[in-house]
């Protein structure tokens, strides 16, 4: 009895030490590595929160689920819609109002966005660290709704191409901040269901932007405006308003969880929640603590040629997932001849299979903690999509091709960012490494836009050929990996190295 008094009293003393930490700290905030300090000399594992109380656990990893994905989300799908949504628009009446049919005028429109997204992704990702997603994020995305808005009033074709390249700023630091700020608040093989609940929903507006951007198109005429000028107008303003209510419900990292927000002024957890998640992400990677970021670790971080990897992983997955989005609407209605409102309608069921095929596999790459197969899986599929799509006659099965081209595809995007994230540590380096990632994909955009050219239309057969090598390729590049990373994996078991500078650390395949 006398020594379960003492572990009640040590706990009572321990939080009290912690929350006193708290409200003595110039910023009300929580000093992460005093709190894993004390974690760890603690007289025995009931003082742990996360091993303490397992259902405590799971209620706040259901607390940061609720706020955080739901939020950035829903946010990110009208990035996408922002960013995709020309060829519905080139359909519905930009074309002959700004002459894009003439020359390369639509790949180059497409193509510039991706030019100031790739530059503008690293400073973008340190930024995000400075000021804190909850003021950072919100604020990205009024202003590129702002100019989405302003995409509705262009009379030249020059016009569009300055509001592309100001939205390809404003839209780099909203993606790779996301992906950085959910990686930071989960453990390794917790990652990819929410990565795949985050671009789910992204996904499936992706593909119900061309329903929405029809209905849009049919207010032609009202207040003298062309119809694809309304479908800029009116998702812009919807943009503009989630921004607005971004301030209220995005968070910040865990590490300045306990702290009150700058715009609402209350924590989002309390210092014994927020100690429980950095005590998790310690255990499961150790690096809880902000790794200080200066231009000799940035050196060192860009000397591993993993992170360059991933780019370019995500360059050849994103050159087959951008060709879908850039170019399918267009496929449909001036290669397979189905009317406008159909080309746009028929676009949204190939993402709905897309978006379950790719909840389920991250599902079993979480549980079974594998990513390279699931990757090979998801590109096998894709290749048989596109020969379908390419090399067939029939219009149904060409059609069908479609699901499976759109589905392997964008189930792999969750995919990659996993594995990326399973295969690193330190907080600064995977800062570093998404806004690499990011910018590969965003090369990838860049390539679907160029090699889709007007002198192949419409069945643009040199371009199906490009997509079916890249996911070919990557292929051959996970299966590389396999070997790599065992080997790898088998030295540090020998403790003949230390992989990624983590003891006990091992590479994930």
């Amino acid at each position: 009895m006398a020594t379960k008094e003492k572990g009640i009293e040590a706990e009572h003393n321990e939080r009290l030490s912690v929350d006193e930490k708290h409200h003595s700290g110039k910023d009300g905030g929580l000093d992460v590595q005093d709190i894993l300090d004390q974690k760890n000399d603690a007289p025995g594992p009931d003082v742990v929160p996360s091993q303490r109380d397992d259902h405590e656990t799971r209620r706040i990893i259901r607390k940061v689920d609720l706020r955080l994905l739901p939020t950035l989300a829903v946010i990110y799908a009208f990035a996408l819609i922002d960013r995709v949504n020309l060829p519905n628009a080139r359909i519905a009446g930009m074309d002959a109002d700004l002459g894009l049919s003439i020359g390369s005028r639509y790949s180059i429109l497409t193509m510039i966005f991706f030019i100031p997204y790739i530059i503008f992704q690293f400073p973008a990702n340190i930024v995000i660290r400075k000021l804190g997603p909850a003021v950072w994020l919100p604020s990205l995305v009024i202003c590129w709704g702002a100019v989405t808005i302003g995409m509705g009033f262009v009379t030249h074709w020059t016009q569009a191409l300055g509001c592309r390249i100001i939205l390809g700023v404003l839209e780099a630091g909203y993606y790779p901040g996301c992906v950085f700020l959910l990686s930071c608040w989960y453990v390794r093989f917790e990652v990819q269901k929410r990565f795949s609940a985050f671009y789910l929903l992204a996904l499936l507006a992706s593909g119900f932007s061309n329903i929405l951007a029809w209905g849009l198109s049919e207010m032609k005429g009202i207040g003298g405006l062309n119809g694809w000028q309304w479908i800029f107008a009116i998702e812009g303003v919807i943009t503009v308003f989630l921004g607005v209510m971004g301030y209220v419900t995005i968070i910040d990292f865990p590490d300045k969880a306990s702290k009150p927000s700058p715009i609402t002024r209350r924590p989002f957890l309390t210092v014994d929640e927020a100690a429980i998640i950095l005590s998790r992400i310690q255990q499961d990677r150790g690096d809880a603590v902000v790794d200080q970021l200066t231009w000799a670790t940035i050196r060192v971080h860009l000397r591993d040629w993993k992170i360059w990897e991933f780019a370019w992983l995500y360059f050849l997955n994103n050159v087959v997932a951008y060709s879908w989005g850039y170019f399918l609407p267009i496929i449909l209605r001036n290669d397979m001849k189905y009317s406008v409102a159909m080309s746009q309608i028929m676009s949204f069921p190939p993402y709905v299979l897309a978006a379950a095929w790719m909840f389920a596999t991250a599902w079993v790459a979480d549980r079974y903690r594998k990513r390279g197969l699931i990757i090979i899986f998801n590109c096998t599929w894709a290749i048989i999509g596109v020969c379908m799509m390419a090399f067939l006659d029939n219009a149904r099965a060409r059609y069908a091709g479609v699901f499976l081209g759109v589905s392997g595809a964008n189930a792999n995007v969750p995919s990659l960012l996993s594995y990326m994230h399973n295969n690193i540590v330190g907080q600064m380096k995977r800062s570093i490494a998404s806004a690499l990632l990011i910018g590969g994909g965003a090369c990838g955009g860049i390539a679907a836009s160029n090699i889709f050219r007007q002198q192949d239309a419409p069945k643009y057969t040199p371009a199906m050929a490009v997509v079916i090598a890249t996911q070919v390729l990557s292929i051959f590049h996970v299966l590389k990996n396999f070997m790599v990373y065992s080997r790898a994996n088998r030295q540090a078991d020998r403790a003949e190295r230390v992989l990624e500078g983590q003891e006990g650390f091992r590479q994930t395949m």
